[in-house]
């Protein structure tokens, strides 16, 4: 399964809130250095209880995820 995100970094809390067609996750993490991608993976694997790729979107604030069964 793919869903489209979008990452707040540098946020007050974690987060994910369910939009329309999209998910956004908010993170405390600041976007340098891969923290801001690697607290979005582990933020999801916990609400999704599933393993999560980030298969596009490394550098940018929407990202395509991969839910694997």
């Amino acid at each position: 399964m793919i869903i489209k995100i979008k990452v707040k970094a540098n946020s007050k809390k974690n987060e994910i809130i369910k939009e329309d067609a999209f998910y956004r996750v908010n993170v405390k993490s600041p976007a340098e250095d891969n923290k801001a991608n690697i607290e979005v993976i582990k933020l999801l694997t916990r609400h999704f209880k599933r393993k999560v790729k980030i298969i596009k979107g490394l550098r940018s604030k929407e990202k395509l995820i991969s839910l694997e069964p």
